[in-house]
């Protein structure tokens, strides 16, 4: 698992930073790339990494703002000529669908693979085996959501060496045992897997959040989360600025991190106006609240390990 920028500039694209987008890779876990946010230009940073768009399983769009959304109709388009041919569903606010469609309508385009556009409101809009996406809604100019990505946790590892210890050989019953059934062994041996399964893992939990203030709703989505995303358009000092564009600084970030009692805090969709020296001033102030804080540039990567 792990977290890729893509882009971490707020409103319009700057030489140092591209518009927004973030790719979080679970090529272990699923053999597949979601997608945060498809700024203007998306597909062109796409190009200077190791992504494959043809493995981009979902795109979660936090709100409708251009700078989040107009690089989505050529990404869309460019996937169908990039061996793309397995389905792909966009998440997002109400208007998305009119938007997609839209676009792709106008301009002729036909994908080969199958589109599902899901409308989304508060609560979980994903639900499988191994993963669990919670939406939430920020506080912004519009309707913009946070989403809370919970890995379910594994089965504990099988505990080998206690099995060869009784001279149990591998084969399929390693399998069965590792399931927690009962086995009977040839001599009449009666085994517990559960004895030899180990605890489970703890599953991780990634915060992405959208344009927002500072709210409780982003505290939630961020509570225990391993990693936290989070905006911080403006310097500390600017706060009223923050408030009156409905928008966070980089203490409002920290504080939120803070609250929800998160491991890690990571700050994005920076202005063009914090440049060299004064973005460094930006991770500065908000450790100053949360210590394990990072900011993102363009391009990148963070890890998530487990535990």
């Amino acid at each position: 698992m792990e977290l890729l920028f893509l882009g971490t500039g707020a409103g319009v694209p700057a030489k140092e930073r591209n518009v927004s987008s973030v790719a979080l890779q679970l090529l272990d876990e699923r053999g597949a790339t979601w997608l945060f946010d498809c700024g203007e230009a998306t597909q062109h940073q796409i190009l200077h990494t190791a992504i494959r768009p043809r493995r981009i399983e979902h795109i979660f769009i936090t709100h409708l703002h251009g700078d989040h959304l107009f690089g989505l109709p050529g990404l869309l388009g460019s996937r169908s000529f990039q061996s793309g041919e397995t389905p792909l569903t966009v998440f997002g606010p109400k208007g998305i669908r009119a938007f997609v469609e839209t676009a792709l309508s106008v301009s002729g385009t036909r994908l080969r693979y199958e589109l599902n556009i899901a409308e989304i409101e508060e609560g979980v809009i994903f639900d499988d085996e191994r993963f669990q996406v919670i939406a939430k809604r920020l506080d912004h100019g519009m309707p913009s959501y946070g989403f809370r990505v919970v890995e379910k946790d594994l089965p504990g590892p099988l505990l080998v060496e206690r099995l060869q210890a009784l001279g149990v050989r591998p084969g399929p019953i390693y399998q069965e045992i590792k399931q927690g059934k009962t086995v009977v062994l040839d001599d009449g041996t009666v085994i517990d897997g559960r004895e030899f399964v180990g605890p489970p893992q703890k599953g991780r939990i990634v915060a992405v959040l959208g344009d927002t203030r500072f709210c409780e709703a982003a505290i939630e989505l961020a509570r225990d989360a391993d990693v936290v995303v989070h905006e911080a358009t403006f310097a500390a000092a600017e706060q009223r600025l923050a408030h009156d564009y409905f928008h966070s600084t980089t203490t409002d970030a920290a504080e939120v991190a803070r609250r929800a009692g998160a491991k890690r805090l990571i700050l994005t969709h920076i202005s063009s106006r914090y440049q060299g020296a004064a973005a460094l001033q930006l991770v500065a102030e908000a450790r100053s609240v949360f210590p394990n804080t990072e900011l993102a540039v363009d391009f990148a990567s963070f890890s998530i390990p487990r535990g």
